[in-house]
């Protein structure tokens, strides 16, 4: 295989993986909000609601401190190495360009990311995670 073929497989692959990743920020929301009115335990699981935090937090710092999500410049820099043509700015800007036209400065994504990231804080408060707990070792592993 070529070694230009190959590096554009591992972009693909990022770029997919930044998908499922913008895909989990955003879903995981809207699952969590459902999951309110539909009696769902699983959505107040302590690691998946971290998880989520985390992950919008990450991206908003991100985004008012003007840094490009390492995903979107690992892909560019695979991409590069492919001989392909790379994007400026965003992952999110870049497709969102890309798909719907929608110009926008920098910063007009921050402020988005930010308010998103305070809806998930505020599911922290509507739709309570459970505690993290440690769980009692098995029966047989006992002391007696």
């Amino acid at each position: 295989m070529e070694s230009g073929l190959l590096y554009l497989l591992a972009a693909d692959l990022l770029l997919f993986g930044h998908v499922l990743f913008v895909a989990f920020v955003i879903f995981g929301l809207v699952m969590i909000l459902l999951g309110k009115f539909l009696k769902w335990t699983w959505v107040r699981n302590p690691w998946f609601r971290f998880a989520h935090l985390s992950a919008i937090g990450i991206v908003a710092v991100q985004s008012w401190v003007g840094i490009i999500c390492p995903l979107t410049t690992w892909e560019m820099a695979l991409r590069e190495r492919a001989g392909e043509v790379v994007y400026s700015g965003s992952f999110v800007s870049h497709w969102l360009e890309s798909l719907l036209y929608f110009h926008a400065p920098e910063w007009v994504f921050a402020v988005c990311y930010t308010v998103f990231a305070a809806l998930v804080v505020a599911s922290w408060y509507w739709v309570r995670p459970r505690r993290f707990t440690r769980r009692p070792a098995p029966a047989d592993n006992r002391r007696v």
